[in-house]
This record gives C-alpha cells, structure tokens and sequence, in this order.
C-alpha cells in the first residue's frame, strides 16, 4: 500500500475507529488513534483487526504481519521501521508513538506493544475515564449540596443546563463531543445527586440544590 492509497487508509481507519470508540462513551483523542494506525502501514500490517473495548476507553489494534522486534525503542523519537517509501507517504515518521504516548500519559493513559499469538504485533491505547461524581454527605443547612465534587465534564454538563435551560443526551452529546451513552451516564449521575431534574418532556433542568448549589460546586 502506498501514496493516495494508504493516506485514504489512514484517514477512513482512524475517523471510523475514533467514531466507534465515542459513540461507546470512550474519549481517546483522534491523535493517539491515528498516529497508531499510522504505525501499522510503518510496520507493514497485515490483517488488522481493530477491537474497541471498556466502553471506548481501549482500543487493541492486532495484526498478523511481520511484527515489531524492538518494542521498547519504538517510544523512543526518532526510532522508526519504515521504509523510504512509507516516509515518503507519511511524514513525521519516528515521532508518532513517542507523540501519543506522551499524551496518554499526560492524561490518565497508557500504550502498549505486545506481539500477537503466531505473528504480527498487538499495539493497546488505553485511558481512564473521568471520575464519577463522588456522592455528596447531604445538604447542609444552608441548602447546598455537602462534599460533592463533580468531573470537568460532568461541570461541562451542568454548565450546558444552566446556559439553555432544558438538555437532553443528544444535546450534550453534540455539544461536548461525547458518546450518548456518556451523556446518559452524566446526566443519570446529576440528577441522581439531585443537582438536575427532568421536566414534562423529559429534557433535564436544574433542580433547587442545583441552583443552590452552583457557585460551591464550580469553585470545588
């Protein structure tokens, strides 16, 4: 594979698998995706088969080619096992993985390389999600919700209901750039904590402790 035909690849791999991975609630940055599957056409894959795990939050990227012997250089910059011709097709060569793995690190993740079962390699992307909201002791007196702390999402979230008053999962999940299924999840997580409510039509509103609440909740 090589020129028109492995950018395409590269391009139509990475957005499906990033695609996929989201809807399923996970929130893997599309560089770390594609400068792995970039790796692939550099390692001269064969059969790659792609599995989207942990609700999007692990991707394994397998394949049956001839495998990277080195495993350990491979996170070192400037390390590279591609051809002229593959230099030629995809710049940045010897960055990609140091790249991405920098990134994970930085963000509650890790990356791995394993040989498959036969041939070929295994290359893992992995990243914790956000904490869940940690359940409040109760209100206090004043009516504001005690020891409760929310994720930057989840003060993304309430941010959104407070700007346009009612939100549903697909609005949060357009807005954010998140899965439905992790719009679901946060919302379910705040009205459980009583911050939000859901109307007559089902979106989601602030709820009293909600309102109360606000000013303690985003300087926590």
């Amino acid at each position: 594979m090589a020129g028109a035909d492995a950018r395409a690849f590269v391009e139509a791999l990475s957005s499906r698998t990033y695609q996929l991975s989201h809807e399923c609630g996970g929130s893997l940055p599309y560089m770390v995706i594609r400068e792995v599957v970039e790796n692939l056409i550099h390692a001269h894959f064969a059969e790659v088969v792609v599995t989207i795990l942990d609700g999007g939050n692990t991707i394994r990227f397998a394949d049956q080619g001839p495998g990277i012997p080195d495993k350990e250089r491979v996170f070192m910059p400037g390390f590279s096992t591609a051809t002229q011709e593959m230099k030629s097709v995809i710049k940045g060569v010897g960055s990609g993985l140091p790249v991405a793995k920098e990134c994970l690190t930085f963000s509650r993740g890790m990356i791995t390389v394993e040989d498959n079962l036969g041939q070929g390699c295994v290359v893992t992307i992995h990243l914790d999600p956000e904490p869940e909201v940690i359940e409040p002791d109760g209100p206090s007196l004043n009516g504001e919700a005690s020891g409760l702390r929310l994720s930057l999402r989840q003060k993304q979230v309430l941010s959104l209901v407070l700007e346009l008053g009612s939100v549903g999962p697909s609005v949060v999940s357009k807005e954010l750039g998140v899965g439905l299924s992790t719009a679901y999840r946060d919302l379910a997580s705040l009205e459980e904590c009583g911050l939000i409510v859901s109307d007559e039509n089902g979106k989601r509103v602030l709820a009293p402790l909600g309102v109360s609440s606000l000013d303690s909740l985003f300087n926590n």
